[in-house]
């Protein structure tokens, strides 16, 4: 692992394209956030299945009514559905010098899919996988809060509102979404552990393929900079 670290930290990523970084991890473990920085950083979109689910929740269309009570129970979205959101999204335009995927692939089913739609276009793939401690996650998901009006997010105790349960920008009483609560939040951690976290071992035998990240110490910015060193960005 040492080895393919060191032959990864000596390129710089942003020579190389097209490149999909798949952020690895249990739920709460930072990677809508991280995958954010490496945007700015990278300059590619970044695409996360789960706000994908959410809108098209929202939107109420044939495929947010299927997958509504599943999110909302904590539950894992079917393969079918979830390949089929990934596939149509990386085929746009904007994704033709790479992307960072944040919340796919969950299943080995999921990461079978992906390599054939990341082998048909021609990218290499990168997996960071961000290690936290579980009882870390639940405190911090539990601690969510969302505005409902622009979509803002807090965390209570790393990005606190200016005023308790209210949002800084539009003023909005703060809401905990239906799968940040604790008793969801510990079924999609045993989720995790029942199907997803096999795929370290799948990623885990292609060696050069899988870079590990400690993710349960220091702020945002400081676990950004231990992947920053690890990508050698600018």
């Amino acid at each position: 692992m040492e080895e393919a670290i060191h032959e990864l930290a000596s390129e710089d990523l942003t020579q190389r394209a097209p490149t999909a970084v798949i952020l690895f991890g249990p739920p709460g473990s930072g990677k809508g956030t991280q995958a954010r920085l490496l945007k700015a950083a990278l300059g590619v979109p970044h695409i996360s299945t789960g706000d994908m689910l959410r809108e098209r929740i929202a939107s109420g269309d044939e495929l947010g009514l299927q997958v509504k009570d599943l999110m909302q129970a904590g539950r894992l979205v079917p393969d079918e559905a979830v390949n089929r959101l990934v596939a149509d999204r990386i085929a746009q335009p904007d994704c033709r010098r790479g992307f960072i995927l944040d919340g796919y692939p969950r299943t080995l089913a999921q990461a079978a899919v992906l390599d054939g739609l990341l082998a048909g276009r021609g990218y290499r793939h990168l997996v960071i996988h961000l290690k936290v401690d579980y009882t870390k996650v639940i405190a911090r998901i539990a601690g969510r809060r969302v505005c409902p009006v622009c979509g803002t997010l807090y965390s209570l105790t790393s990005n606190p509102p200016r005023q308790p349960e209210v949002c800084d920008l539009d003023g909005a009483r703060l809401v905990i979404r239906d799968d940040d609560r604790e008793s969801v939040i510990r079924e999609r951690l045993e989720a995790y552990e029942r199907q997803t976290r096999p795929l370290l071992d799948f990623y885990r035998s292609r060696r050069s393929q899988l870079h590990e990240v400690d993710g349960s110490g220091g702020s945002p910015e400081e676990i950004f900079e231990r992947i920053r060193s690890l990508l050698k960005l600018q």
